[in-house]
């Protein structure tokens, strides 16, 4: 039998999914947040459920689970749970698209400035840019690498770069991707 743990409980069609192109999704926020976890941008599936990383595939709901953010694997439509855990869903870019890759230079430099202003309202502890390269674009650096960027903050918010976790990312595998959440889990409890 296979598993549903991570799939919305509507698939859907491929109507949706071209009528979802350029949708925003709303974030999962809340002040004081341990950790605001931001994407690139919402992919078609995401923006036609409702629901932030909701594309089968996507590894962001079990490496949370895996790393030890959540006690058990969160499904897509139940992201209004994060909060409750310290964590939060913002992403770079507004705008779904079929691929990251989609989107300009500009939209993610403007991203970028517009996150800021996020962090500055909203006063997370940490702030985890899911994606180097996109991360790189937005904060216009091109040194950036996976883990902590101790030379930089944004007020009190210190920033963390980990993998995308699209199933695009040949890179990471789950258990990969889980190690690198669980290296941000563990620097927040050192720095409880």
């Amino acid at each position: 039998m296979a598993s549903t743990v991570n799939r919305p409980e509507v698939r859907p069609t491929r109507e949706d999914l071209l009528a979802a192109a350029g949708r925003v999704l709303p974030d999962v926020v809340a002040p004081g947040l341990d950790v605001l976890l931001c994407g690139i941008n919402p992919g078609l599936w995401s923006a036609a459920t409702g629901h932030h990383f909701a594309r089968p595939g996507n590894r962001f709901w079990p490496a949370l689970h895996l790393s030890g953010f959540t006690p058990r694997q969160l499904r897509p439509d139940e992201q209004g749970l994060l909060p409750g855990y310290g964590l939060g869903i913002t992403n770079l870019a507004a705008r779904a698209t079929a691929r990251a890759d989609e989107l300009t230079r500009d939209e993610l430099a403007e991203g970028g400035a517009i996150l800021r202003a996020k962090v500055t309202g909203l006063a997370p502890r940490w702030l985890a840019v899911l994606g180097v390269t996109a991360f790189r674009t937005a904060f216009g650096t091109q040194h950036a690498k996976v883990g902590p960027r101790e030379e930089a903050s944004l007020g009190a918010t210190r920033l963390w770069i980990l993998p995308n976790p699209s199933g695009l990312n040949a890179h990471y595998q789950l258990a990969d991707l889980a190690e690198e959440f669980a290296r941000l889990r563990a620097a927040i409890g050192a720095a409880a």
